[in-house]
């Protein structure tokens, strides 16, 4: 019986000892697959950080657009121009003018054109008995206001340069990114993009706090 106990111990050493090596080869997997998986890790392509081009209206003047409603942008996105501006509290003036004129349902007729709209500071920086002259002169009303369309959508990164309007002559928009002035208005003072990419069924909309003067 001593000699069985003995040969039973000598086979629990033996695999034992065979057990160590084992274990220590099975540890070596798992340090394997970690490197591989920090190798494919590494090799995957870096996403570009760049951010894509916002889509939205920019300008320190889109904060008196109304939040919500038929005058604000997503109710205005529906609208034909003439009809968007109409229902905007920020363009009012330029919507009894486009009235005065009859040019709503031509306006609002238009494919894909780009409206420099005069916000009513623009109006209200005309001394009040030019405006009202301006207003009653419908030919002279007519060619100020088409003076402010532009054939085609323009995105902000388009809209620098010299365009020809509706009224048959060219405006020059200087400036980029957020930033645009236009030279040639009834006031002699630049005007400035104080709310851009506006959007309507038919115009991108740049509102502006000067209104343009046609050549002469």
């Amino acid at each position: 019986m001593t000699r069985t106990f003995r040969r039973r111990g000598t086979l629990l050493a033996a695999v034992s000892a065979l057990a160590i090596p084992l274990a220590a080869c099975g540890s070596d997997e798992p340090d394997r697959s970690a490197a591989s998986d920090t190798t494919t890790s590494s090799a995957a392509p870096a996403e570009s950080s760049a951010a894509p081009a916002s889509t939205e209206p920019f300008g320190s003047g889109c904060s008196a657009v109304p939040a919500d409603g038929e005058g604000s942008f997503t109710g205005m996105a529906d609208d034909p121009v003439a009809t968007a501006a109409n229902h905007n509290p920020v363009l009012s003036t330029l919507a009894q003018a486009v009235t005065a004129a009859g040019l709503g349902p031509s306006l609002d007729s238009q494919q894909d054109v780009t409206v420099l709209a005069p916000a009513n500071p623009a109006f209200e920086a005309i001394p009040p008995a030019d405006l009202q002259a301006l207003l009653a002169d419908t030919p002279r009303l007519t060619s100020v206001l088409t003076h402010h369309v532009i054939a085609g959508r323009l995105a902000p990164d388009q809209l620098a340069g010299t365009h020809t309007t509706l009224n048959n002559d060219e405006i020059t928009v200087a400036g980029e990114g957020e930033t645009f002035t236009i030279e040639g208005t009834l006031t002699g003072t630049p005007a400035t993009v104080v709310c851009g990419n506006v959007q309507t069924a038919n115009a991108t909309v740049y509102l502006i706090d000067q209104v343009l003067a046609p050549a002469s």
